[in-house]
């Protein structure tokens, strides 16, 4: 299979799921700035999932511009990633209208970490069907902003059953850890 299907698909599920966020957000039913920020959680869930996805969408690309080539495993570890990127959505609306209570901050947290570790299992994925010298390999040998990111969702998970607001300030966190495509990648194709 060529690259091209696979991020054909990829980018339609993702562009599908932030078109599922929009529709979600209601029209104010006012017509001042008042009405506005009255449902401010939803504005602020939206705009932190967008990013998310965003970051997905931008490291996919990235990754997939040093692969050579897919097989199988790689388009099932693929649609593992987009499983859980399908979700984003519904963990988001959930998040949204109920942002102080623990259980939908521990969902929209779970389905973070479930994105961030099906991202590596794909990334692992490539570098064991193109081997160890690849171009992926040699630009992620030491991912320690990966690491990091599943450990703040991991601890996020806990801390949501003692105050929502500081696992939403992790996500938050990682969200800007992320929010600059990886430059690794980006030097590597630069150089060739």
């Amino acid at each position: 299979m060529s690259k091209g299907r696979i991020e054909a698909f990829s980018d339609a599920v993702i562009a599908i799921a932030i078109t599922i966020m929009v529709l979600e957000l209601k029209v104010p039913d006012g017509a001042d700035w008042r009405a506005l920020t009255a449902d401010t959680s939803a504005l602020l869930a939206y705009v932190l999932s967008f990013v998310f996805l965003g970051i997905y969408w931008n490291n996919h690309h990235h990754m997939l511009q040093v692969t050579q080539r897919i097989d199988g495993a790689i388009l099932w570890a693929n649609l593992h990633l987009l499983f859980w990127l399908s979700l984003i959505p519904f963990a988001t609306h959930w998040l949204a209208q109920q942002y102080t209570a623990a259980a939908p901050t521990v969902f929209y947290g779970a389905i973070l970490l479930c994105s961030g570790i099906s991202y590596t299992i794909l990334q692992t994925t490539i570098i064991r069907s193109e081997g160890a010298a690849s171009r992926l390999a040699q630009a992620v040998q030491n991912d320690v902003k990966g690491r990091l990111s599943l450990m703040l969702y991991v601890a996020a998970l806990g801390l949501a059953f003692v105050r929502p607001w500081i696992s939403d300030a992790i996500f938050v966190t990682v969200a800007v850890m992320w929010i600059v495509p990886d430059r690794r990648i980006e030097r590597l194709t630069a150089e060739r």
